[in-house]
């Protein structure tokens, strides 16, 4: 039942972002985009950077709360993602899903069967619009899993925080940098858990590189690459009843945005390798894009060269590129690609003083003093051996048999249940969310502005500088 305090926080929280029902509703998009292109086009960096608050805050750096020994669980959104993930976390030891929500009935009913499938309780059902309202306000809840459209990642997010929730959204966490300060704000007003479920950061040899990084193999690590490139052409336009996104979603961005929309997967990895919000951080980026080519020829040859979505104007362009430089004169570069027809790509390249590495479209390494060709196999599997990760080492076997892109999402999943049944700080917290994803908008406005250069905000409000990088942590 809805107490006192709760129909305050939810009226508080609607005045706030002033999204109201209809734009915070499971509902078609129009209208939905807290900025879009034509809207920042001709504002200038120092406006949508903004400075911190003057007021003083509590950071949520290295933020540890109160052990939970059996993790409530409510999962909103059971479509592509939130189905899965309901599977993955009835494998985690220490979990209950007590809620599932969903505009689409059947979506709900499907994974409530998974539930019952297993032995365990029918979670409680919800379909109305803003229902995940209600959700939020549950007393038995811990942890909100959020598998929406990214439009309501942010909302989601914030107001599950105000109702004394952990979070934990998919990705990116926010598409504005609006929604990145509000992610950070509130995290540090309620001193909860923001997690980004950043998958690609638990791939095994994501973690096997990041285990050498910080064993200095590579020494200092100067340049990383990262991508999403993946051709989805035949997903955006896939109508929904037939396994497309729901009301089409990730069409409309196509439509109506331009940059590096989806940037994560290739830029967590080496983010995290990188110490970014941990000794360094971003300090500006350039982003130019090519012309928009695939989704029209897509479209004429799907629908017709004179139909409507052949006709229609799509401002992302194929391919996106985003250099980063950080405070620290390092580089990064970021790639996106959803659109071209090639095979799927996220790079994962690590250059650095003593060799590097990289995993697409084969795995290889090369090493001081032969660095101008990759070891050879023997050598190359002795080295990834001799650092497997802790969380591969010890997990990893169940992780490619319950499965989730190979065993990275098991992996995601079970760390971030032990880290809240141990009351430990999580891998990634809310200013990694905020980073990573500020890279969205970023990106598009200096693709609008004919790739100038954007200052990336401080989300630490210095806390970086003297932030360590988490230790390589091991699971008992």
């Amino acid at each position: 039942m809805e107490n006192k305090s709760n129909r305050k926080s939810r009226r508080d929280f609607l005045k706030l972002t002033a999204i109201g029902t209809a734009a915070a509703s499971l509902a078609p998009l129009s209208g939905s985009f807290a900025m879009n292109a034509e809207e920042h086009s001709d504002v200038l960096p120092s406006v949508v950077s903004p400075q911190p608050p003057k007021e003083k805050r509590k950071s949520a750096m290295g933020l540890s709360c109160e052990p939970i020994e059996t993790v409530r669980i409510a999962v909103i959104g059971v479509g592509m993602r939130g189905s899965d993930a309901v599977r993955r976390l009835l494998q985690v030891e220490g979990v209950k899903i007590l809620a599932l929500c969903d505009p689409v009935l059947q979506l709900v009913k499907e994974s409530n069967k998974t539930i019952t499938d297993a032995g365990l309780p029918a979670a409680a059902e919800y379909t109305g619009d803003t229902d995940w309202q209600k959700v939020c306000e549950r007393n038995d809840i811990d942890l909100v899993y959020s598998c929406t459209p990214w439009y309501l990642h942010t909302p989601i997010a914030v107001y599950a925080m105000k109702c004394g929730k952990h979070i934990a959204t998919e990705v990116p966490a926010a598409m504005t940098l609006d929604e990145c300060w509000q992610l950070v704000n509130t995290a540090e007003e309620t001193q909860r858990h923001c997690m980004m479920l950043e998958n690609c950061c638990y791939d095994f040899f994501e973690m096997a590189t990041l285990n050498m990084a910080r064993n200095d193999v590579f020494g200092e690590i100067l340049h990383a690459e990262g991508a999403y490139i993946h051709d989805l052409r035949w997903l955006k336009f896939a109508e929904e009843n037939k396994g497309g996104y729901y009301h089409q979603w990730r069409l409309e961005y196509s439509r109506k945005h331009n940059g590096s929309l989806y940037p994560t997967h290739g830029l967590g990895p080496i983010a995290q390798i990188m110490g970014i919000n941990r000794g360094d951080r971003f300090d500006y980026l350039t982003s130019m894009s090519t012309k928009q080519a695939g989704m029209s020829l897509y479209a004429a040859a799907k629908y017709g060269a004179g139909s409507p979505e052949a006709l229609q104007e799509y401002k992302l362009g194929d391919m996106n590129t985003t250099l980063i430089h950080t405070v620290k004169g390092h580089t990064l570069m970021i790639q996106h690609d959803t659109t071209s027809p090639r095979p799927y790509n996220r790079i994962h390249l690590i250059s650095g003083t003593k060799g590097m590495a990289v995993k697409y479209p084969e795995q290889n390494i090369a090493l001081e003093p032969s660095a101008h060709e990759f070891l050879k196999k023997e050598d190359f599997d002795a080295l990834m051996q001799k650092y497997e990760h802790p969380l591969s080492k010890q997990i990893g076997e169940k992780a490619r048999k319950v499965g989730g892109h190979g065993g990275m999402d098991f992996i995601m999943d079970y760390r971030l249940i032990y880290c809240l049944r141990k009351g430990l700080p999580l891998d990634q917290d809310v200013y990694d969310a905020a980073a990573w994803s500020s890279i969205v908008q970023l990106s598009e406005i200096s693709v609008n502005k004919k790739s100038r250069s954007i200052e990336v905000p401080d989300f630490t409000r210095g806390a970086w500088v003297n932030a360590q990088p988490w230790p390589i942590v091991t699971i008992e």
